[in-house]
């Protein structure tokens, strides 16, 4: 039996990271969603290990682990920190033609509401 086309525990062959196939990753490792599951971030450190797979469109996929050890506790939302994101979401609901709250997430590539991009009159 051959070992998988990932495995480089020692980091010698993908750029000095360690490296392990898709879900052959040692424990106390986590990539940043699983830390989030569990109220954590990686707090500053370094990438320590990294998880390779082949996509289904033929390239090669990531994912960057983190010592569980070395996380840190998800900073609270602070009041000050809920009013920023309210604003920026309000930004991003505003449409700069006409001005008016949208209701959702303007379309990046139409950079404006749906009614504006299709040259349509806006009710007030």
């Amino acid at each position: 039996m051959s070992r998988p086309r990932f495995w480089d525990p020692d980091g010698s062959r993908y750029g000095g990271i360690p490296t392990y196939p898709w879900r052959m990753a040692p424990d106390g490792y986590a990539t940043r969603a699983q830390l989030r599951a569990r109220g954590l971030r990686p707090g500053g450190q370094p990438v320590a290990a990294q998880i390779l797979w082949r996509s289904r469109f033929g390239g090669i996929r990531a994912a960057y682990l983190y010592r569980l050890a070395l996380a840190k506790p998800v900073r609270p939302m602070t009041p000050g920190r809920c009013r920023a994101l309210a604003a920026a979401m309000q930004a991003r609901r505003t449409c700069p033609a006409c001005g008016r709250d949208a209701g959702y997430v303007l379309p990046a590539h139409l950079g404006t509401c749906l009614p504006c991009s299709d040259g349509l009159p806006v009710a007030a």
